[in-house]
């Protein structure tokens, strides 16, 4: 799904409109309802940024209430443009939904963990619960040792590709393809009048997704505890060749007319426009994106998804997360019901269904749900566990993301230099 595309366009993340999709053309967790004295009745909130994941996540309600008779879950579906800011505002003042949709980690304004360590959430004593999560992910959720939270699904975050439109005009990419492999052929795509990706390149969070992409490989696929050597101060993002490596690519891609014209201001109405126009080959976005687009075109298009390629030389890294995720309030007045429910949000049931609906890959061990054909493209990658986390759910504030997204448009436009934003995200690292 692309909750706030993840709060980043966070494919939200950077969210892509369904209405992309269009323009492109040219189960059960067990038991009864809990019991005892407190109200049956919970709330549930969540930036729902369209239709099918309103569906998603009013589903999930309504099959826990199908399963636990006599209880109501009331789904309240918040602006997705102010959600992160206005769910923050609620859980610091103390009038939070008793359950609600964050995120896992720690880099964004709806994270969990700074929730938790203010003693906002509530702690899930279920061992069903810790024993579905994959011990990869617990991070995401677990503080002082106790879980407060369940991821919804996992997904990867690259291209959203139209690979049968690219092969039509002689454009080749697939996992394999190195970064330089790819921008040796923006020039074919130029000569038929496209480009091989669209960039919103106003948005911070569509420049975020891009670069942390290409870090994936050159930074954390070298060295997956970067993360914590930055905490501890041993390394820096102005002192890492994978940073300036990365950063420094985005630059090469610019130059060589990988993005549309005006990519440095364009918004995300560009990949709309250019996905109308059959103009833009690709975008960068959370993978679930490919599922809502093909969805909404009623199945006249293909889309794959893949990784955003490391340069020569390097291993392509697939950046897979599962950082999207419900928690709930310390202050809920049914901490049994509000726990039974996240408890059925990470069972297999409730995976397969939430993964049917939007794309996303179940985390639960026991889920029946197989990769979606988009995943074809990177299902050896998936196999092969050549993936990494999405980096930002383990930086210390959302300011960093911001800084790196906004940075990446300063490069481009010539306004910053690849030291001057890293030096940036070092400060902002503190």
């Amino acid at each position: 799904m692309t909750q706030h595309l993840r709060s980043r366009l966070r494919i939200g993340l950077f969210t892509v409109p369904l209405a992309v999709g269009a323009l492109l053309l040219s189960g059960c967790a067990g038991g009864n309802a809990p019991s005892g004295p407190e109200p049956q009745t919970i709330t549930f909130a969540f930036g729902a940024t369209n239709d099918q994941d309103k569906v998603a996540y009013t589903g999930l309600a309504q099959a826990f209430e199908k399963e636990h008779k006599g209880v109501t879950v009331t789904t309240q579906n918040l602006p997705t443009e102010s959600y992160a800011t206005a769910i923050a505002t609620r859980v610091q003042g103390g009038n939070a939904p008793d359950t609600f949709y964050a995120e896992g980690g720690t880099g964004q304004s709806d994270s969990i963990i700074p929730f938790a360590k203010a003693g906002l959430l509530l702690p899930l004593a279920d061992p069903a619960v810790a024993a579905a999560i994959p011990d990869a992910e617990k991070d995401l959720w677990t503080y002082n040792g106790k879980i407060y939270g369940v991821p919804l699904g996992m997904q990867s975050n690259g291209v959203i590709y139209n690979d049968d439109l690219a092969k039509s005009i002689g454009v080749s990419i697939d996992a394999s393809t190195s970064l330089d492999g790819v921008i040796a052929q923006c020039s074919v795509a130029r000569a038929h009048g496209k480009t091989v990706y669209g960039l919103a390149g106003s948005t911070f969070a569509n420049n975020g997704i891009l670069a942390v992409a290409i870090a994936t490989s050159t930074v954390y696929g070298p060295d997956k505890d970067w993360n914590a050597k930055r905490a501890s101060g041993k390394v820096t993002f102005a002192g890492s060749p994978g940073w300036v490596e990365a950063l420094t690519y985005i630059k090469k891609m610019y130059d060589a007319g990988c993005f549309q014209d005006g990519a440095t201001s364009a918004g995300f109405d560009a990949l709309t426009n250019g996905a109308s126009s059959g103009k833009i080959l690709g975008f960068f976005a959370p993978s679930a994106a490919a599922q809502q687009i093909m969805a909404a075109a009623g199945g006249h298009v293909k889309l794959v998804v893949l990784p955003v390629p490391a340069p020569d030389g390097a291993k392509t890294y697939l950046s897979l997360s599962a950082d999207q995720s419900v928690t709930a309030s310390a202050k809920t007045k049914s901490p049994k019901l509000a726990q039974e429910f996240l408890k059925y949000i990470v069972s297999a049931q409730g995976q397969d269904a939430y993964s049917g609906l939007t794309g996303t890959i179940p985390v639960t061990a026991g889920s029946s749900a197989t990769l979606l054909p988009q995943y074809a493209g990177i299902k050896d990658m998936i196999a092969a566990q050549d993936i990494r986390g999405y980096a930002p759910t383990g930086w210390p504030n959302a300011k960093v993301y911001t800084d790196l997204g906004n940075g990446v448009q300063g490069i481009l436009t010539g306004q910053m230099t690849v030291d001057q934003v890293l030096k940036q995200m070092d400060s902002d690292w503190g």
